[in-house]
């Protein structure tokens, strides 16, 4: 049943947000901890995540990425490595590979989507190929 519930919440979700143009759709899902990426309309992969913990909320809403780093580390949280970060919100939000990898599928990060580093170099290499403009990134609750 759960599974139905997520398969109906990224469909609708890809319906309502996916811009004509858009080649590659990436609906993160909070409450499962899971991302689903989807190229032209087709499920490609489906990767367990971690976005924000409690007071570093990862925001909802639409986005597009519209920087990408491939060696990254963070400023602002004690120069933490985030390799394969493309980032989608001017506030610093970014999805990124983590070597924590034993606390995806759990929130834990300071508001980014980590992922596992091997799932992250896929996912960089494909929305580098393909064009920043083109990835939309969506990200919900997943009681929306």
């Amino acid at each position: 049943m759960r599974s139905i519930r997520l398969a109906v919440q990224i469909l609708l979700a890809f319906l309502t947000a996916l811009p004509a143009k858009a080649e590659i759709f990436i609906a993160v899902d909070k409450s499962a901890q899971r991302m689903v990426v989807l190229v032209d309309g087709s499920v490609r992969w489906i990767w367990p995540v971690s976005t924000g913990r409690r007071g570093y909320e990862t925001p909802d809403g639409n986005h597009t990425v519209f920087w990408l780093d491939e060696d990254h580390y963070s400023e602002e949280w004690d120069d933490s490595p985030m390799p394969h970060s493309m980032f989608f919100t001017k506030r610093g939000h970014a999805i990124h590979g983590s070597y924590e990898t034993m606390r995806l599928g759990t929130p834990a990060s300071h508001g980014c989507v980590r992922l596992a580093p091997a799932n992250a170099a896929r996912l960089f290499a494909l929305v580098e190929r393909t064009g920043v403009a083109k990835a939309t990134v969506v990200v919900t609750s997943g009681d929306n």
